[in-house]
């Protein structure tokens, strides 16, 4: 049986930081923003995520929050 849990990688540009290492992020192909937190190693080796920063983010494919994995 396929697993179609995968997560979603999608890449956008972070418009606001908010408390608690939150960020909203545009995404590139448009629409509104989306809520997104710091992934562990992110927050593991203090990998600093600015507004204006260009990031790849995994979405859960129910919606929800996304998880920055990797600033660009």
């Amino acid at each position: 049986m396929a697993n179609n849990n995968q997560p979603i990688e999608k890449t956008g540009v972070v418009t606001e930081s908010l408390p608690n290492i939150m960020f909203r992020v545009q995404l590139e192909e448009g629409g509104e923003p989306i809520l997104a937190y710091l992934s562990g190693k992110m927050r593991l080796h203090r990998i600093r995520v600015l507004v204006g920063d260009k990031v790849i983010m995994e979405m859960d494919p129910y919606g929800g929050k996304a998880r920055i994995t990797k600033r660009l």
